[in-house]
């Protein structure tokens, strides 16, 4: 099987397998206990959290440990909502967000929390200007990703953080895919929450974290709740903690390296889809703003997506048609919505997604798929 879908999860990596392994048979009591096999979890859990403040550019004390990704950003935006004052309740997201930030604000919106979703501009940013037209006196909250799972956009954090902060206004980023990728100072950049995730930096899944910069107001969503200072419920998933701090630990140690080599397969695919002829474009060549090199959007014209996914499969090459959280919803994604891509474009979309093992070998494979497609794509309109 040849594998493209890192953005949506990549393998657990050696070094956490090993953390993982030792962590289950050696440290298994509850961190929450008074007992010596408690602290002895406890432990591990304070080494995890300084690690990750520090891989973050953040404060121990600000590291809340979750379940995932999804649980990170839906709690971080409910508790941060709930935290503000009376006065400062509306909250603004964007159209292109993953959908458990859509989730949140859906719920929030329920709750009588009034709820503002922004557009990007045509290369899919968010701009001072756009955030300027939709910021109201009350506006206590902005969550905006740090980079789009599909596209792979990054957003230009720091700028409009800034903007935030003169009109006292929070900053939240979803750092899911940027994570182990980008370098992330959050308190230098002014980002005052943001939500990782183990399972895309090669840990297991099941781990992820919420940082919130110390001093920032925030209340439960679960009143009474014990774990995590009050901010999740449920017992703490030390050994998959452990083991998301270890993969986290390595993929940042590796970063440089990781970026050089998705780069230089994200060109050689550039490269030979030209030289191909191949009716495919690329979304990173349709804006001025930057992306990730592991995730390449791309539209095959004269294909749904569906199935250029489907027939790549058959090839024994997995592929994506986007964010693997929307999977069954049939229509175009939240991002190519955001975009305003027409409809037909929409669903030509499809995401490649590489990893740190992949090999331009690979990529030829999935070219030779492309091309037999193609090939008989022409024949059949000859017919």
């Amino acid at each position: 099987m040849i594998y493209f879908d890192y953005a949506a999860s990549a393998p657990v990596c050696e070094e956490a397998l090993q953390v993982f392994q030792r962590l289950s048979t050696e440290v298994y009591g509850n961190e929450s206990s008074l007992h010596d096999a408690g602290g002895k979890a406890a432990n591990v859990l304070t080494y995890c959290r300084n690690s990750l403040a520090e891989l973050i550019g953040g404060e121990a004390d600000g590291i809340y440990f979750t379940d995932g990704g999804t649980e990170a950003n839906i709690l971080a935006v409910q508790s941060l909502v709930h935290g503000l004052p009376a006065e400062k309740k509306h909250f603004i997201t964007t159209a292109m967000e993953h959908p458990s930030i859509h989730n949140a604000a859906a719920f929030l919106s329920h709750q009588g929390i009034d709820v503002t979703v922004m557009y990007p501009d045509k290369n899919g940013l968010i701009t001072e200007d756009i955030l300027a037209a939709h910021i109201r006196p009350d506006t206590g909250l902005v969550s905006i990703q740090h980079a789009n799972s599909e596209t792979g956009l990054i957003q230009p954090v720091q700028p409009l953080a800034a903007f935030l902060h003169k009109r006292g206004i929070l900053l939240h980023c979803d750092c899911v895919q940027t994570f182990g990728k980008l370098p992330i100072h959050a308190d230098e950049t002014g980002i005052d929450a943001l939500s990782v995730s183990s399972h895309k930096v090669y840990g297991p899944k099941g781990a992820g974290a919420v940082y919130i910069r110390p001093g920032v107001s925030w209340k439960p969503v679960y009143p009474q709740t014990v774990h995590e200072n009050g901010f999740r419920a449920g017992t703490v998933n030390v050994p998959g903690i452990g083991a998301f701090t270890a993969a986290a630990e390595y993929a940042v140690r590796n970063m440089k390296k990781n970026r050089l080599h998705a780069e230089s397969l994200r060109q050689y695919l550039f490269e030979q889809v030209r030289l191909s002829g191949l009716p495919v474009s690329f979304s990173a060549e349709e804006t001025e703003g930057e992306c990730l090199p592991h995730i390449v959007g791309c539209f095959f014209h004269f294909f749904e997506g569906q199935y250029v996914m489907l027939e790549c499969n058959r090839n024994d090459i997995c592929i994506s048609t986007g964010s693997a959280c929307s999977a069954g919803h049939h229509g175009p994604s939240s991002a190519m919505k955001a975009l305003k891509k027409p409809e037909r474009d929409a669903r030509r979309f499809i995401r490649i997604s590489f990893g740190n093992e992949t090999t331009f070998e690979q990529l030829d494979m999935l070219l030779h798929t492309f091309t037999a497609l193609w090939e008989q794509k022409k024949g059949e309109s000859a017919i």
